[in-house]
């Protein structure tokens, strides 16, 4: 199965590789995810305590923001990280106030998912609604 998964991932990297050429939103999700990884080591401090959000979309991100919101206001010493998949929820809400970073989330390999787990080095990790990645 996990086979099966990564090679899918990888087909859909290359789909989206290509729909990039002819289409805005592929192409943002590409250049978006551009050096990515390096961004965020070099933007993240490693001391910090830091509270991780996925939201895939922007619908994702509606639901869970009263908890964002909520947690950064209880916790103000905690730093909130918020990850979207969508470019859509990406642009609308890169510069969302009660987050201390906001990134695409990582194409989802297993060499991707390390790296982004060793440099964030999250407290506690929490998936929007039904966000299920396999790495």
């Amino acid at each position: 199965m996990s086979l099966l998964y990564n090679f899918g991932i990888q087909l859909y990297h290359l789909s989206i590789l290509v729909a990039s050429i002819f289409n805005k939103k592929a192409s943002l999700m590409i250049k978006g995810r551009k050096g990515l990884l390096n961004n965020i080591k070099s933007q993240i401090n490693k001391n910090d305590n830091i509270i991780w959000f996925h939201c895939a979309s922007l619908g994702e991100f509606e639901q869970g923001r009263p908890l964002i919101e909520s947690i950064k206001k209880k916790y103000p010493d905690k730093k909130i990280l918020l990850t979207f998949f969508s470019p859509s929820a990406y642009e609308i809400k890169k510069n969302y106030s009660q987050a201390d970073y906001i990134f695409y989330l990582p194409f989802d390999t297993k060499n991707n998912a390390k790296k982004f787990i060793k440099i964030v080095n999250p407290k506690i990790a929490i998936f929007v609604k039904y966000e299920y990645w396999f790495n």
